[in-house]
């Protein structure tokens, strides 16, 4: 796999994928967009992949999209270079393992968008998220962030460009926790370790049942977990994991 603008490794069960265009602030462009369709579908093919994590080169996570490359485009590869975005943004959205967004320095835009995709974020106090798609007179990242923050707050940032730091994305939950940089490393690892130990199959059926629950009615979520117990029992798997025990504290 040959991949011009991001890092891809494996090691421990663990898969990172590194924005890695830091000379552009690791802003989105179309080769992007390619390259994270071509590693998220590399992670959900490889049986050994229990956890990804998501990182970004440099001073920051995504400054959002590749401005630049859209100078000299047409309408028909404007709408083609946005459409490789969604798909880019799906393809992490709907790997079956557990995806961890590890946030430094700028998250905008289209940074803002990879990090809505993870299932949860752990960023570092310098951290900041923000949405400006309209004052620049375009249309975006309008369905992940009100289902994350509430329309009010999403309406804030998209009309006014305001940014949230680190504590306020907290607070309003699109960051789970906040770490200091020179303890970043050690916290992912310890997230990693916790995650790659677990059952592989519970922790799949776990992330199937939230993202599709929280679509459904509570009787249609209900059904959904009912589901994915019945899955577990018969594959047995339960069986080992009894023996783990939680984990420590």
């Amino acid at each position: 796999m040959k991949l011009a603008t991001l890092r891809y490794g494996v090691e421990a069960g663990v898969a990172t994928l590194t924005l890695d265009r830091p000379e552009a602030r690791n802003a989105l462009n179309r080769a992007m967009c390619d390259d994270i369709v071509a590693a998220a579908a590399a992670a959900r093919d490889d049986a050994a992949v229990r956890l990804v994590l998501i990182r970004g080169a440099g001073p920051a996570f995504c400054a959002g999209a590749d401005l630049k490359e859209r100078g000299g485009m047409t309408a028909d590869q404007v709408r083609a270079r946005r459409l490789a975005a969604y798909t880019a943004y799906n393809a992490i959205e709907s790997l079956p393992m557990p995806v961890v967004g590890v946030v430094h320095g700028a998250a905008i835009g289209s940074g803002c968008e990879i990090a809505a995709c993870c299932d949860f974020v752990v960023a570092t106090p310098e951290a900041f998220f923000a949405t400006p798609e309209s004052l620049r007179g375009t249309v975006g990242a309008t369905q992940r962030l009100p289902r994350i923050l509430g329309k009010p707050l999403a309406k804030d940032m998209m009309f006014t460009g305001r940014r949230l730091g680190a504590e306020a994305a907290l607070a309003a939950g699109l960051v789970t926790r906040i770490v200091e940089a020179a303890d970043l490393d050690a916290a992912i690892a310890g997230i990693a370790k916790t995650i790659a130990a677990a059952p592989q199959a519970a922790l799949r059926q776990a992330k199937r049942c939230i993202d599709r629950g929280v679509e459904l009615d509570s009787r249609g979520a209900l059904a959904l977990e009912l589901e994915a117990m019945e899955e577990n029992i018969a594959a047995d798997t339960w069986r080992a994991g009894m023996s783990l025990g939680g984990p420590k504290r």
